[in-house]
């Protein structure tokens, strides 16, 4: 039920207009969105740089933040208000992969580790991962999907220094579920709404996985 969004351009930009597009819709979202948020930048080494908080994205101060051509954010909203701590807070990351989820699922048959259900389905997508992350995304939630009792959605971004891989399938609530996105020749965003900064978004269909780079 979070939040998510996913920023990358050929040339450096400040991410700071943003986060701030990204906190003003996470504050007034029909759902919760302040159990803490998370930020992943690009460095110009090709290194991710994390910050995650405990508060509300609306309340914390997003000029931190250097130029980047790459980030990643996410604003929480905890199911059942349970697990709130930081260490739970996206952007997930295991060196090369940044990991963001969006979505609620019930009664999920799959064996793998991880603090909360998020963690557990990034570690699930990399076990299918030979080299084709869109592929081990397919099949991933192929699987999870058939192994859960209900998937309201999942909405998954996970990017690396050469891109964004993204899935998205919801089985519920496509207005609040329907993520958007944009691109061209400078790069692209993704994000759970569309925002003014940007005048060209598009909804990502349901049920589709795209390769953005």
């Amino acid at each position: 039920m979070c939040r998510l969004l996913a920023i990358k351009s050929v040339q450096p930009f400040d991410p700071q207009p943003h986060l701030n597009a990204f906190a003003e819709l996470s504050r007034r979202s029909k759902e919760y969105q302040g159990h803490g948020w998370g930020c992943a930048t690009l460095d110009s080494g090709g290194q991710w740089k994390l910050y995650h908080d405990i508060k509300p994205i609306w309340e914390d101060d997003l000029r931190v933040f250097d130029q980047s051509t790459f980030i990643i954010a996410h604003a929480r909203s905890a199911f059942r208000d349970e697990g709130v701590a930081v260490e739970n807070n996206m952007p997930f990351c295991d060196g090369p992969n940044v990991f963001v989820f969006n979505g609620e699922l019930h009664g999920v048959r799959i064996k793998e580790e991880g603090r909360i259900g998020a963690e557990k389905i990034f570690n699930y997508i990399k076990r299918f991962d030979h080299g084709n992350k869109e592929e081990a995304m397919r099949r991933a939630f192929g699987v999870i999907e058939k192994r859960s009792e209900n998937v309201r959605a999942m909405n998954v971004v996970m990017g690396s220094a050469d891109g964004a891989f993204v899935g998205s399938l919801y089985n519920d609530d496509p207005e609040y579920y329907t993520m958007q996105f944009r691109f061209d020749a400078n790069g692209f965003a993704v994000c759970s709404e569309a925002y003014d900064l940007f005048d060209d978004w598009r909804p990502f269909a349901n049920r589709s996985f795209k390769v953005l780079t």
